[in-house]
């Protein structure tokens, strides 16, 4: 199927989009987009591990602000940008080495599916979790993560139902946002985000309420109405329902999972193993989304029930049963690395079989021997 996306974002449109057609000249022809897109995700993590090297579990900026060295918050904006560009010209990229591929398309989407929880991950270093002075509860930094990827689902969604990718102006604004937030702490340090700025209220308190305020109020009925208007000109490529609705299943029984183990965890692993948990809950997501992606491309049905449901189902139920006592953090530990490691598995053998479809390497521009 033809890739077609809409952005109708001003921020893209008029500041963005003139800066990525300025980049993209400098990048040498003979690069594949691939790598440009890679390369992007690395950054990200490469970020996301630094970080977590210095605040494991979320508290160095609130208990000792001098814990993560400026010169890290600095990297994560330098890394943030760039991943920024790198993802915005891939694209772009293709279109200007004639080399854009469904491999292309599933290799963007289904990286940023896993960055989209990685970005947010590094984030909550800054703001740290509360300390009973300041920060946010790793309750709220769980629901604003959920959010976030309820947002990028629904995006997907759409597009499985319509067709078309109607990029969320959420997006650009984020990644600005992002940038912005770690220059600020890297030149005024952490403690600009535990005074009060307004009325009472702390920075971190009004960027909750913007990402509530998108989600619900833009993004989310932008999404139903795309898909009404689609229906209306008979244009959706659903003919039921069921049919729509059918990719929202298992990421809302993930969702609802993971819920249950947060709320009735008895040893409360949420305030336990944070990072670990989290991590968890994007790769997770990742993987399920991952899905929806390849059967919205390939035109086929997606599962009702991902794999990844059954297992979840049964360490939630031996944690919040008691069953584990007080294995459960080491249960968490290992069913993450499985976690990752199975998303990882899956993510090196879709990319091999495509590139073997296709007939063209991942990482290079060149084409496989013709037999």
């Amino acid at each position: 199927s033809q890739y077609s996306a809409v952005d109708t974002n001003p921020l893209s449109v008029y500041i963005m989009q003139p800066i990525w057609n300025k980049i993209i000249k400098i990048v040498p022809l003979w690069i594949a987009p691939n790598l440009l897109t890679f390369s992007g995700f690395v950054l990200i993590l490469v970020n996301y591990f630094l970080i977590s090297f210095y605040d494991w579990d979320y508290t160095a900026s609130g208990t000792s602000p001098g814990l993560v060295p400026t010169w890290v918050w600095l990297f994560s904006a330098f890394t943030t940008f760039c991943a920024y560009a790198l993802d915005s010209i891939d694209g772009k990229h293709a279109r200007r080495t004639q080399s854009s591929t469904p491999l292309g398309e599933l290799f963007d989407h289904g990286l940023d599916s896993w960055a989209t929880s990685i970005f947010v991950l590094s984030f909550f270093s800054v703001c740290s979790r509360d300390n009973g002075k300041t920060g946010v509860s790793v309750y709220t930094m769980y629901t604003y993560l959920s959010i976030v990827l309820f947002n990028f689902m629904c995006s997907h969604w759409e597009k499985y139902n319509t067709g078309v990718l109607f990029l969320p102006w959420g997006y650009d604004i984020s990644q600005v946002v992002l940038i912005a937030a770690y220059l600020l702490t890297g030149a005024v340090g952490v403690e600009v985000w535990q005074k009060p700025f307004l009325f009472g209220y702390y920075i971190t308190d009004a960027l909750v309420i913007l990402l509530i305020g998108f989600s619900l109020l833009l993004s989310f009925p932008q999404t139903l109405y795309n898909i009404h208007r689609a229906h209306l000109r008979k244009a959706l490529k659903n003919d039921s329902l069921y049919e729509g609705l059918l990719p929202l299943v298992s990421p809302l029984l993930l969702f609802i999972l993971l819920t249950i183990w947060v709320v009735l965890s008895p040893s409360n692993i949420l305030a336990k193993q944070p990072r670990l948990f989290l991590w968890m809950v994007g790769v997770a997501f990742s993987n399920v989304i991952c899905k929806v992606i390849i059967c919205q491309m390939s035109s086929t049905r997606p599962d009702l029930f991902h794999w990844f449901l059954f297992p979840l189902a049964l360490v939630v139920y031996a944690s919040i049963s008691g069953l584990l006592g007080w294995m459960e953090e080491a249960v968490l530990a290992m069913f993450t690395a499985l976690v990752t490691a199975a998303h990882v598995h899956y993510g090196v053998c879709v990319g091999k079989q495509l590139s073997e479809h296709l007939n063209i390497y991942i990482f290079s521009l060149k084409k496989h021997i013709q037999e």
